[in-house]
C-alpha cells in the first residue's frame, strides 16, 4: 500500500469497515468455529477492498461486498486447511447471525480483544485490526512499529484468545464494570495515539475518529454505564478541536487555536453526553475529564477560561485518578488561578515520578520563565526535547516552549 492522504473512497471504506469489520469477524468466527480463520478472512477482504475500491470506485453495496469477500476467503481458508468437509456442513446451516446484530457483535468482539489475559499493547493492536478493520501495515505505521513486529504481536494475541478459551461474548453483569475499564482504556489510548500523531507519516486513517466512533458504540450498547458515556463525551469534545490543532503540520496549542475552526455542534453533542452520564450518578475519571474539556471548549478565549472551575474539577479528578500526570495538569490550571510561584512549588513535588516525562519538563520550563529563572528554564526545555519522540512536539518545543505551556489543553 502506498502512502497517501484519505480520499472520498477511503472515507467510505473507513466508515464501512467501522460498521462491518467487527460484526463480520464475530459472525464468521461463530459460523466456522475458528476466530483466527474469521479474522484473517476479513483482513483479506479489507486488503482486497483497499485495492479494488481505489482502482474501480466503491461498490453499490459496500457492506455486502465486504461480507461476500470475507465469506469467500473463509471458505477458501477452510479448503486450504483441509477441514472443509466437517466445517462446510456447519457453514451450510443458516444462522441468526446473518440477520446482523451489529452492535452486540462489535461489543462482544471488543471485550474479547481487550481481555486482561492479553498484553496491553496486544489489546490495542488486535482491537484496531479485528474490531475497527485496520490492516497490519496501517497499524504499524500509526504506531511507528515495524510491520513484522506488529504482525507477530497480533498472531500471539490471537493464539492467546484460542488457548485461553476467550469467548466472543459480553461478560456477565458481575464482571462487566471491571472488564469495561480495560475496554475503555484501550479506546482512550487509541484516541490519544491518533490525536497526537495526526501529522505523522502516511496517516491514511483517522484513528481519533475511529476511537470516537467506538466510544459511541460502547456507550450506546451499555446505556447504564456512566463512564462509557463519559469517555464518549470526552473524545467527542476533544475531537471537535481537531481542525485547529495543526497548521502547516505544526502543533497549535489550545491558547493559540482559532476557535472558529472548532466543531461547535460536536462540542454541544459532547455536553449532552456529559449530561447523560451525570444522570446516572456514578462519577468517574472520564466524566471529570470530559467536564474539564467542556469548560475549555465553551470558553470564548484562553483569557476568558474559567480556570478556577477547571482547577476544582482537577481536584475532584485527583480523587478518582491520583496519577502524577493528572496532578501535573492540575498544577497547570492552578498556575492560572494563583500564579507561577505557588504552582512551581507544587510542580517540584512531581519531579521524581515524572522525571522521564517530557511534559513535566516543558511545563517546568514555562513556569521558570514566568518567574525570571531563564537559565533553569532553558535546561528544562532541553530535557523536554530529549524526552519527546513526537516530531510535532519537538518542533513546537524548539520554537515556542520558552514562552508557551505545552501541558493541559495542548
Amino acid at each position: 500500500m502506498t502512502s497517501r492522504r484519505p480520499t472520498t473512497t477511503d472515507d467510505l471504506l473507513a466508515r464501512t469497515l467501522r460498521e462491518e469489520a467487527g460484526p463480520l469477524v464475530a459472525r464468521l468466527s461463530r459460523r466456522f468455529g475458528d476466530f483466527d480463520l474469521a479474522e484473517e478472512s476479513v483482513q483479506g477482504a479489507v486488503v482486497e477492498a483497499l485495492t479494488s475500491w481505489r482502482r474501480d470506485g466503491p461498490p453499490q453495496r459496500p457492506g455486502a461486498w465486504l461480507q461476500v469477500a470475507a465469506t469467500r476467503n473463509a471458505m477458501d481458508g477452510m479448503r486450504h486447511r483441509d477441514r472443509q468437509r466437517a466445517l462446510a456442513a456447519r457453514a451450510d446451516v443458516p444462522t441468526t447471525d446473518e440477520a446482523g446484530e451489529g452492535t452486540d457483535d462489535r461489543l462482544a468482539l471488543l471485550f474479547a480483544c481487550c481481555h486482561p489475559a492479553l498484553a496491553p499493547d496486544a489489546r490495542l493492536a488486535l482491537t484496531l485490526r479485528a474490531v475497527v478493520g485496520l490492516t497490519t501495515p496501517q497499524i504499524a505505521r500509526a504506531f511507528l512499529v515495524h510491520e513484522s513486529t506488529l504482525a507477530q504481536r497480533i498472531v500471539r494475541a490471537k493464539r492467546k484468545i484460542v488457548s485461553a478459551g476467550i469467548a466472543l461474548t459480553v461478560p456477565p453483569q458481575a464482571d462487566l464494570t471491571s472488564r469495561l475499564t480495560d475496554v475503555l482504556a484501550v479506546v482512550y489510548v487509541m484516541f490519544n495515539e491518533g490525536f497526537v500523531s495526526s501529522t505523522g507519516p502516511a496517516q491514511d486513517r483517522d484513528l481519533a475518529a475511529d476511537a470516537v466512533w467506538l466510544a459511541d458504540v460502547i456507550a450506546t450498547s451499555l446505556p447504564d454505564e456512566a463512564e462509557a458515556w463519559g469517555l464518549a463525551a470526552l473524545l467527542t469534545i476533544q475531537h471537535a478541536r481537531g481542525r485547529a490543532r495543526f497548521a502547516d503540520g505544526d502543533l497549535v496549542l489550545l491558547r493559540d487555536q482559532d476557535r472558529d475552526l472548532w466543531d461547535h455542534d460536536a462540542i454541544a453533542a459532547g455536553e449532552r453526553l456529559i449530561e447523560r452520564a451525570a444522570s446516572l450518578r456514578q462519577p468517574g475519571r472520564y466524566q471529570l475529564q470530559a467536564a474539564i474539556a467542556a469548560v475549555h471548549a465553551t470558553a470564548a478565549s484562553w483569557a476568558e477560561t474559567d480556570w478556577l472551575q477547571i482547577s476544582l474539577l482537577y481536584e475532584e479528578l485527583s480523587r478518582h485518578d491520583p496519577s502524577p500526570v493528572v496532578r501535573l495538569n492540575h498544577v497547570v490550571a492552578h498556575a492560572q488561578v494563583v500564579g507561577p510561584v505557588d504552582a512551581l512549588a507544587r510542580l517540584e513535588t512531581l519531579a521524581e515520578p515524572l522525571a522521564e516525562y517530557h511534559l513535566f519538563h516543558a511545563t517546568r520550563a514555562e513556569l521558570l520563565t514566568s518567574v525570571g529563572r531563564d537559565d533553569e528554564a532553558a535546561a528544562a526545555n532541553r530535557r523536554a526535547l530529549e524526552l519527546t519522540a513526537n516530531d510535532a512536539e519537538r518542533r513546537l518545543l524548539t520554537t515556542r516552549l520558552h514562552r508557551r505551556p505545552l501541558s493541559d489543553g495542548s
